[in-house]
C-alpha cells in the first residue's frame, strides 16, 4: 500500500491557502515529498474565482467590503465560490502516478472517489451524474454565469440530483492539482449578494435556480453533521479509493517560510488577484 503525507491545515488566511497548496505541488514535482492529501477552512470568509475568470466583471467588491470577506484567485480554473461553511480539500498528485488517467476529466473522475466514498461514510447516497443532453453538454464549454454551482460538469458529484462538492483542477510541472468545497451549510443570499448580475431578473433566475442545483450536507443530514467528522469521513474516503495509508505530515520552519514568501510575492498581490 502506497504512502501519502496528510495535511490539516485548518483555518487559513485565503492567500495562506492557495499558496500552501502550490509550495506543495512543487515540492512534490521536485520529489521532496510523496502525493498529499490535504484539508483546509477559511479565515476570513472568502470568494475565491478561477484562474481565467474577470475579477471586476463578475465579483461585486462592495458587497465583499461590507460583509468582511476575503478575496483570492485560484491557479486552477472554474469559477466563484463562497467557502464558508465548508471543509476545503486538496489533492497533489503527479501525473505519472500509477493507473492515473491522462485525461483531465477521468483524472477528475478517479479523485473524486475519494469524495464519494466520504459521503457514503457520512451515510449519505451520493452519486457522480455525467451530462446526458446536448443543452448540458453546451454548459459545459459555455458557462451561463460566474457562480460554481450554475452549471454541470463531467462526474459531478451530486445527491439527490443536486450538485453539493464543486472542483477543479490544474497541471503544472508534471503533476495533478486538484481542490474543492464541501459545503456544510450554504448560505445563499450572502453568495448572490457577492456576484454582479446583468439585471434584476438575471439574479431572480439565479435566486430561483440555486436550490434546485446546489445542496449542503445538514440540508439533507438528519443529524447535524461538523467539521470534525467530515475531516474522517473523507480522510478514510480518500484511503479507501485510492487504496493508500495516510501519514500525518507537518510543516518544518523552512517549508513554512517558502509558503509565506509565495504567500506576500503572488497571492496578495492586486497584481494576480485582479490579473484579468
Amino acid at each position: 500500500m502506497t504512502t501519502w503525507y496528510f495535511l490539516n491545515s485548518g483555518k487559513c488566511s485565503p492567500s495562506f491557502n492557495m499558496a500552501l497548496d502550490e509550495a506543495l505541488l512543487d515540492w512534490h514535482s521536485e520529489g521532496l515529498i510523496p502525493p498529499v492529501i490535504r484539508f483546509y477552512e477559511w479565515e476570513p470568509a472568502t470568494l475565491s474565482i478561477g484562474y481565467f475568470q474577470q475579477a471586476k466583471r463578475d465579483i461585486n467588491f462592495e458587497a465583499l467590503k461590507e460583509q468582511g470577506l476575503g478575496f483570492v484567485r485560484r491557479p486552477t480554473g472554474g469559477r466563484a465560490v463562497l467557502h464558508e461553511h465548508e471543509l476545503t480539500y486538496s489533492v497533489i498528485v503527479s501525473e505519472s502516478y500509477p493507473d492515473m488517467p491522462e485525461s483531465v476529466t477521468e483524472a477528475y473522475r478517479v479523485l473524486s472517489e475519494g469524495i464519494l466514498q466520504g459521503f457514503h461514510h457520512l451515510g449519505m447516497d451520493a452519486y457522480f451524474s455525467v451530462p446526458d443532453t446536448e443543452e448540458k453538454r453546451a454548459d459545459l464549454k459555455q458557462p451561463k454565469s460566474a457562480v460554481c454551482f450554475d452549471a454541470p460538469s463531467w462526474y459531478e458529484l451530486v445527491v439527490e440530483g443536486k450538485k453539493i462538492a464543486g472542483s477543479a483542477q490544474t497541471r503544472q510541472k508534471g503533476v495533478i492539482l486538484q481542490h474543492g468545497a464541501i459545503l456544510l451549510d450554504l448560505d445563499q443570499e450572502k453568495l448572490l449578494s457577492v456576484f454582479n448580475f446583468s439585471s434584476d431578473e438575471a439574479k431572480a433566475r439565479m435566486r430561483r435556480k440555486l436550490p434546485e442545483k446546489a445542496v449542503a450536507i445538514n440540508t439533507l443530514a438528519k443529524e447535524p453533521v461538523t467539521i470534525e467528522q467530515c475531516v474522517v469521513a473523507f480522510r478514510d474516503g480518500f484511503a479507501k479509493s485510492l487504496q493508500i495509508e495516510l501519514k500525518p505530515f507537518t510543516l518544518s520552519e523552512e517549508q513554512l517560510a517558502y509558503v509565506h514568501a509565495l504567500e506576500e510575492k503572488k497571492y496578495k498581490q492586486d497584481e494576480w488577484n485582479f490579473k484579468k
